[in-house]
């Protein structure tokens, strides 16, 4: 086993969900360390809209005080007797996940992101009580199975946000057949919907169709790889596109803003419409004719496995799929629109109220990525 023993764990905790924007840094203790885990030494973490769901009290209790962040990298200080994947030294991601039972079914079937013990990067609590923490922070502890190696290709900061809005849209595009002979659809274009785009594409699929409900990203997402471009707010969208679609992914974070009935209308037969948002609210209501009339089928993904993270990440360093990261504005001099292209630089991590301001506002272009400052 291999240690450092100058480790710090400090991180920027909310302490209220009615300041969720309002971070203060918190030594933390860790859980206690097992065989086959691996210390991390973070240098990056992506700001993701799970972390203004929990913080704002959106999907339920919060453990306070929280350090959010699952969008983790950096690099390996210490691995334990058992660990065989790992060095000190090594190049490393973690994403939305951190354990699980290791011995059920889905562990030893390789959906070890389905299993009903997960243990979550942070808000989750381990058998020993103690309150996982997440990737705003100096360090992090994970079992190796839910640590990633990143290739050397791949910048840490441009990695990160691939740990979780990468592959929530990889996964599903993969497991539903997205590639040559589809169509797809992504509806939304953020953080979500701006790697849909280019993950669609890169597997291959015939037609990449993004969707909107202004014109405002139509050029954005032309430059991310969508083949044909839908303003939702059009009166003959529906109709223009109806029977068109194989998958769709649905990105939208907000419920009212989902209108099932006419997604599916634009499903070809059999068609699927995969959920990979989680909204604070429940989806709108549905008839069942909706769905019979072409069978159309409503499903839903979650993360992802460790294998479709490593296929992930090599298909992004094969095909330049990118991370596109927006500066604040007191960060940089330039506008603090970004625009497709424009890669920007990582912010520190006392900037995180604005940050999370910022995704819960809508107006990032597409993703934060926080650099460790303490």
């Amino acid at each position: 086993m291999s240690a450092n023993t100058e480790l710090q764990w400090k991180g920027y905790a909310v302490h209220d969900t009615k300041e969720w924007d309002q971070f203060k840094v918190v030594d933390f203790k860790p859980k206690q360390f097992e065989d086959k885990d691996v210390d991390i030494k973070i240098e990056y973490c992506g700001v993701c809209g799970s972390d203004i769901h929990t913080i704002t009290g959106g999907w339920g209790d919060v453990h306070l005080p929280l350090i959010t962040g699952h969008e983790i990298t950096g690099h390996v200080v210490r691995v334990g007797p058992k660990v065989t994947e790992f060095k000190v030294g090594d190049r490393v991601g973690v994403g939305a996940q951190v354990g699980s039972c290791y011995d059920c079914k889905r562990c030893k079937g390789g959906s070890e992101n389905y299993c009903h013990k997960a243990i979550h990067t942070y808000n989750s609590l381990y058998p020993d009580g103690t309150v996982s923490q997440g990737g705003y922070a100096t360090a992090i502890r994970a079992n190796e199975q839910f640590v990633f190696r990143i290739p050397d290709e791949l910048p840490l900061e441009q990695a990160s946000p691939m740990m979780c809005a990468g592959i929530t849209v990889y996964s599903p595009l993969k497991t539903n057949g997205a590639g040559p002979g589809k169509s797809v659809g992504v509806i939304g274009i953020g953080g979500l919907g701006h790697f849909a785009l280019q993950f669609a594409k890169a597997l291959g699929s015939d037609r990449v169709v993004a969707f909107s409900h202004s014109e405002n990203k139509k050029d954005d997402a032309f430059a991310l790889g969508a083949t044909d471009f839908v303003n939702t707010g059009d009166k003959n969208w529906v109709k223009d596109w109806s029977d068109t679609l194989d998958i769709i992914l649905c990105t939208v974070d907000v419920s009212h803003h989902i209108p099932l009935s006419d997604i599916f209308a634009t499903l070809k037969v059999h068609g699927r419409c995969i959920m990979v948002a989680l909204p604070d609210d429940a989806l709108p209501g549905i008839n069942a004719f909706d769905m019979t009339t072409s069978g159309v089928l409503l499903g839903g993904s979650h993360i992802g496995s460790k294998a479709e993270v490593v296929e992930m990440l090599e298909l992004a360093v094969k095909k330049g799929v990118k991370s596109y990261i927006q500066m604040l504005p007191s960060m940089s001099s330039s506008s603090s629109r970004a625009s497709v292209g424009l890669i920007g630089h990582a912010i520190v991590v006392k900037e995180a109220g604005k940050a999370v301001q910022g995704v819960k506002s809508g107006k990032i272009r597409y993703r934060y990525v926080l650099k460790v400052d303490i």
